[in-house]
């Protein structure tokens, strides 16, 4: 498929649907250089995955039965969303460990919400079930092409914002934000891979030298915690060879603790995990390298103001 044909043609597709978000450059951080960061969690639903909820939605007919989605909370939150504002019904799985923050969310915005025992996988195991009795439309989280296309119109509007850097960071659960920003990169800049030690399922793709299981857990399994990445992001990693690091729970939340800290901006643990590998040098940059960061996510748990 032409990657950056579809990007574009995304990215036009949903901007009327869409947050321009903000891009700010920050000093501090205890870092030497400056950090230019995106602030994708200041998107409707709190992250990202509107984006390629509305592709997915605005680019193919959606059946009579409707919509369904299984998420760890950011996606079902973005389907839900997308689907009030167009006009359809969604049913949205999602397991208990999204915490009650992300369901309270989804329950807000009136999608048809079921919480099932156990983690992301349990909740996508229902909605496949769902799909085949119904004929509804399985959106996935991060696997599909129209997904990604969408996810990927994030980095084109930050290089239409002036982006800079020879070097992106960004967090990966199950690889569909990241499988869009190589996919648009396309080796111009270096795109590292940032995840959590004990949700790493790129890493340990790229180790095995294909996609495999993983255990999930940590501080940011309800956004990360794909037990397996999706087959496209794997894909793209191995063509572009992207930089794959992991970083502990506690550089998560000391980074997630700075960004409120320093910036005002209260961010979820996986909105705080590509900041953390530069915050606690798992991700040194060379001299005069200028990096970025994209922060993906704010949905917190507990909700501060709940």
């Amino acid at each position: 498929m032409n990657w950056h044909q579809d990007i574009l043609a995304a990215s036009n597709r949903i901007a009327a649907h869409v947050i321009r978000t903000p891009v700010i450059t920050m000093k501090g951080f205890g870092l030497i250089s400056p950090v230019e960061m995106k602030l994708e969690h200041m998107q409707h639903t709190g992250s990202f995955k509107a984006r390629g909820a509305f592709n997915t939605l605005l680019s193919q007919d959606i059946p009579t039965a409707g919509l369904v989605a299984a998420s760890g909370g950011n996606h079902g939150a973005a389907v839900a969303y997308a689907a009030q504002q167009l006009g359809h019904n969604a049913r949205i799985y999602v397991p208990e460990m999204a915490g009650p923050a992300k369901i309270g969310l989804i329950r807000d915005i009136g999608a048809d919400l079921h919480v099932v025992p156990g983690a992301y996988a349990n909740a996508l195991d229902l909605a496949k079930q769902y799909e085949h009795d119904t004929g509804a439309m399985q959106i996935h989280a991060y696997d599909a092409p129209a997904t990604v296309a969408g996810q990927g119109s994030c980095v084109v509007e930050w290089e239409n914002q002036g982006l800079e850097a020879d070097t992106v960071l960004i967090a990966v659960g199950g690889g569909g934000l990241i499988g869009g920003a190589m996919a648009w990169f396309d080796g111009r800049r270096r795109v590292v891979a940032v995840e959590p030690e004990t949700s790493c399922a790129l890493n340990a793709a790229l180790a095995a030298g294909d996609p495999v299981d993983v255990d999930v857990s940590g501080v940011a399994a309800n956004a990360l915690g794909a037990r397996r990445i999706g087959d496209i992001c794997f894909d793209l990693a191995q063509s572009s060879g992207v930089t794959s690091i992991t970083v502990t729970d506690t550089a998560i939340t000391a980074a997630q603790t700075a960004m409120w800290r320093e910036m005002r901006q209260l961010v979820e643990p996986a909105g705080a995990t590509a900041l953390a590998a530069l915050m606690s040098g798992a991700y040194r940059p060379a001299p005069g390298e200028k990096v970025a960061v994209l922060v993906c996510g704010g949905n917190i748990a507990p909700d501060p103001f709940s």
